[in-house]
């Protein structure tokens, strides 16, 4: 039997995927993750290949959902969260929730360029002297500027219960939940420092690590360990 939804993304990788992940765990619709199935490569290369697709991504994460086939996280989460209770239903509401997620997709994107600055295509090893550079600007000036950022969205929502937007979890908070757990993993000292500076933040983390469908997610087979393959790696002379 098809599920719903059929989620393409590289297989042992958290990475961008796994703001798609949450938001589907939470819904609580079934999915399969394409790439961890068996011949789930291929398929995944098929969903890019504009011979074989009217509409194909340049990257994953790619989601089908019937005859849909669509691309890029922020894209994907805005097709969610209308279907599934997981945005604001004002229009002004989803715009706001989609400029929110492209900028969480902004950090992601600074957050993966601490470790390759120079290529993406080359090992980390050889770029190292280049990695220390970039993560220490990173750390001392780039987290702290999209903390603060967010920090003030949670701050100045009058909704209640501490969420990003209004009185209602939305995928918005699923993604900040996702980006404070990357860099928690990868920058643990820098993260520890600064916490306190950012309550609203780690509330918030707390508060969808508890939410009965996402702890039973993190808590199975399912969610991917972090890794030092990822988008958000751990090295420590990248954290000192």
């Amino acid at each position: 039997m098809t599920t719903p939804y059929q989620l393409y993304y590289w297989d042992g990788l958290q990475g961008r995927g796994e703001f798609v992940r949450l938001a589907l765990e939470e819904a609580g619709v079934p999915y399969t993750d394409v790439a961890r199935q068996k011949k789930g490569m291929p398929a995944l290369m098929a969903s890019l290949n504009g011979d074989k697709v009217d509409h194909p991504s340049f990257a994953p994460p790619v989601l089908q959902a019937g005859e849909l086939l669509m691309g890029q996280t922020a894209n994907i989460l805005q097709f969610l969260g209308a279907k599934h209770g997981l945005a604001p239903r004002s229009q002004d509401g989803r715009l706001w929730a989609n400029q929110l997620q492209l900028t969480i997709a902004d950090i992601v994107a600074e957050a993966h360029d601490t470790h390759h600055p120079i290529s993406s295509s080359a090992y980390y090893e050889d770029q190292k002297k280049e990695a220390k550079a970039r993560a220490r600007d990173f750390r001392k000036k780039r987290i702290p500027k999209f903390l603060d950022y967010f920090e003030g969205v949670i701050q100045r929502n009058t909704g209640r219960g501490g969420y990003a937007i209004g009185s209602r979890l939305s995928y918005v908070d699923l993604s900040l939940f996702q980006l404070i757990d990357g860099l928690v993993y990868a920058f643990p000292k820098t993260m520890a420092k600064l916490a306190p500076s950012y309550p609203g933040l780690f509330a918030l983390h707390l508060k969808v690590s508890q939410r009965p469908n996402i702890a039973a997610y993190l808590a199975s087979k399912r969610r991917i360990a972090n890794n030092e393959t990822d988008i958000f790696r751990r090295y420590p002379e990248l954290d000192k």
